[in-house]
C-alpha cells in the first residue's frame, strides 16, 4: 500500500460539485428553498477552509486553556445549532440543550481519551479537537431530533411520558441505523482515512469501534437528558 494520502488538486475537486448541483437543480425545479442549500454549501467550503488553517496551528500548540476554550465553542455552538428545528421557546431550551449535550458529550470524550487512549498530557490537541468534533455533532444531532419530536408529539395531543420515549427512539435512530450499517454498508471516515494513511486495517477497525461506542453514547446520554430536563418543565 501507498503510505502517503494523495493530494487532491483542486481541479480535481471541483468534479466532487457536479452531483451537488445535480441535487441543487431538483431543489430549484420543486421549489424549494434553494437560497438555504446554497448558504450550507457556501458555508461548510468557508468553515472547512477556515479550519484546516486553525487546525495547523492548533495541532502545534501546547496550551491546554486554548484547548478548553475550543471545547467550550464546540459546546455552545452546537448547542444552539440543535435547536434550529425549534421555533418557539428556543431561548428557553437553550439551557436544557446546552447542559445536555456538555454532559453526554464530555462524559463521553473523557472516557474515551481518558480511558481507551489514556493520552498524555490530557489536552493532546490531534486528538483532544477531531474526537471532540465527532461527539458534539453526534450529540446536538440527537437533541435536535429529540426536540423536534417531542414537541410534534405533545401538539398532536400525546402525553408526555409516552412523547418521551417516542422522541428518544426518534433521535437515536440515525446512530444506530449507522451501527447496523458500519462495515457492512460503509466503511466510516476514520478507518478509510488511516487505512488510506497505511494503518493495518485491523488497528482501524478498533478504532472505528471506539469512535462508534463514544457517538452512540453520546447521543444517548444527551437526548435522554435533554428529554428530562423538558419533562421539568412540563410538570409545572
Amino acid at each position: 500500500m501507498n503510505s502517503s494520502v494523495q493530494t487532491i488538486p483542486l481541479t480535481s475537486l471541483m468534479i466532487a460539485f457536479i452531483p451537488v448541483l445535480a441535487v441543487v437543480g431538483v431543489i430549484f425545479a420543486w421549489s424549494l428553498n434553494t437560497k438555504y442549500t446554497l448558504y450550507a454549501i457556501a458555508r461548510m467550503l468557508g468553515q472547512l477552509l477556515l479550519v484546516g488553517y486553525f487546525l495547523t496551528a492548533i495541532f502545534e500548540t501546547d496550551n491546554s486553556v486554548i484547548i478548553i476554550a475550543i471545547l467550550a465553542i464546540m459546546v455552545f455552538s452546537s448547542s444552539w445549532i440543535a435547536l434550529g428545528t425549534v421555533k418557539v421557546q428556543r431561548k428557553k431550551l437553550y439551557a436544557y440543550a446546552l447542559c445536555s449535550i456538555a454532559l453526554g458529550g464530555l462524559v463521553s470524550l473523557l472516557f474515551v481519551t481518558q480511558g481507551v487512549l489514556q493520552l498524555t498530557p490530557w489536552y493532546s490537541p490531534q486528538y483532544i479537537v477531531p474526537l471532540a468534533g465527532m461527539i458534539f455533532a453526534s450529540s446536538m444531532n440527537s437533541v435536535s431530533l429529540a426536540a423536534e419530536r417531542i414537541y410534534a408529539e405533545m401538539e398532536r395531543g400525546v402525553l408526555y411520558q409516552e412523547a418521551k420515549k417516542i422522541a428518544l427512539q426518534a433521535s437515536l435512530i440515525p446512530v444506530v441505523n449507522s451501527l447496523l450499517a458500519v462495515g457492512l454498508v460503509s466503511i466510516p471516515g476514520m478507518m478509510t482515512g488511516q487505512i488510506l494513511s497505511d494503518v493495518s486495517p485491523l488497528i482501524a477497525a478498533r478504532y472505528q469501534i471506539m469512535v462508534m461506542c463514544m457517538v452512540f453514547g453520546a447521543a444517548g446520554i444527551s437526548a435522554a437528558c435533554f428529554l428530562v430536563l423538558v419533562g421539568l418543565v412540563e410538570d409545572r
